[in-house]
């Protein structure tokens, strides 16, 4: 497995970045490679994914602990992948958003396609980075 940890600073209330993590519906504004999603419930997400052309169902669950500032998030199906969402707050008007992403390379390749090896690792590096920003933009709308 791989781990992968970015984070952002968001001109915005810690309130407002944790909201915009439970849109679930907003995920195609700022998760690349989303095309659909809807929450199942409080605790799941369906997502209709596209990577190299081919659309793909992805389940996820999600958790939210730490009092309204970490939620965590695992796949059901689709490729094995893991995340969380950090916030701290900075001030009463900037939020510093703190992402981890756990995947394995080639089973992400087998799952979804793309590149191998580190051009793989590379390409999630920098989509997580560009998601990171989009949601930065998102908040401070």
């Amino acid at each position: 497995m791989r781990t992968l940890e970015e984070q952002i600073e968001v001109t915005a209330p810690v309130g407002t970045a944790w909201s915009q993590l439970h849109r679930v519906a907003e995920y195609p504004e700022f998760v690349g490679g989303v095309v659909h999603a809807s929450a199942r419930g409080r605790r799941h997400a369906e997502l209709e994914v596209e990577f190299g052309g081919e659309r793909h169902q992805v389940d996820a669950e999600l958790t939210d602990h730490g009092r309204g500032r970490v939620m965590s998030w695992e796949t059901v199906d689709g490729p094995p992948l893991r995340g969380t969402f950090a916030l701290r707050p900075l001030d009463a008007a900037h939020t510093q958003v703190q992402v981890r992403l756990e995947y394995d390379p080639e089973e992400l390749k087998e799952s979804l396609g793309g590149p191998r090896g580190f051009a793989q690792s590379r390409a999630v590096e920098e989509a997580v980075r560009t998601d990171l920003q989009l949601f930065k933009e998102l908040c401070e709308e």
